[in-house]
């Protein structure tokens, strides 16, 4: 049986050269790359089974998606700095078949690797949670109101500011933003702009 046949994709070369020793009793590594661009060029003509690229943020979603259009039968296994919901749930949608943390790569990779090989998904434990607790809150839906004012606030209006443009009072969009954080399991502000991207109430740029 043929080994998989693995393409590394990350910017700094000392992450490349680690996993290429990781990887190569057990996989064929076929090329290694420090951008994304560079992979684009070479994976038409390579092919591989999978490709494993680091995912600094939401900005390079189109590049990763752009990449799966170009090799839609090669696997997408993306690796994050940090913990973010919002890029895992936009990166697993319909473009990577895996996602890792960067600190658990060298722990992960082999095994995330063996299942994406076999048709299966695999995503690290803590943002699998991170994203089941999501879902448990996407059955509840915004009012009208509540969508006017959490677009107001993802777009950087103070309560005070939204409450003019609304023509309420300050303490009922405070009322509305509380009542948007409980029942969406939320915590900051920057949850709230999570949200309303969700929503689709604000840009990802």
């Amino acid at each position: 049986m043929s080994r998989p046949r693995i393409v590394l994709a990350d910017e700094r070369a000392s992450f490349l050269v680690a996993y290429q020793e990781l990887l190569q009793s057990e996989f064929d590594v076929v090329g290694t790359f420090s951008d994304l661009a560079s992979v684009m060029t070479a994976a038409v003509e390579l092919q591989p089974d999978v490709i494993v690229t680091a995912l600094p943020s939401l900005t390079e979603l189109g590049a990763i998606r752009q990449l799966k259009k170009l090799v839609p039968r090669t696997k997408l296994l993306a690796i994050a700095k940090k913990e973010d919901a919002l890029v895992a749930s936009r990166t697993l949608h319909g473009c990577a078949s895996g996602m890792l943390l960067r600190r658990a790569a060298k722990k992960e990779l082999p095994r995330a690797l063996r299942y994406l090989a076999e048709g299966k998904s695999y995503v690290t434990a803590s943002l699998a949670k991170q994203l089941a607790e999501g879902a448990s809150h996407s059955h509840k839906a915004l009012t009208h109101r509540q969508r006017e004012v959490l677009q107001l606030l993802a777009d950087g209006r103070t309560m005070r500011q939204a409450a003019q443009m609304l023509n309420l009072t300050t303490r009922t969009v405070a009322f509305h933003k509380y009542r948007i954080m409980k029942d969406f399991g939320l915590h900051t502000n920057m949850d709230l702009i999570k949200l309303a991207i969700r929503e689709h109430l604000a840009s990802i740029e």
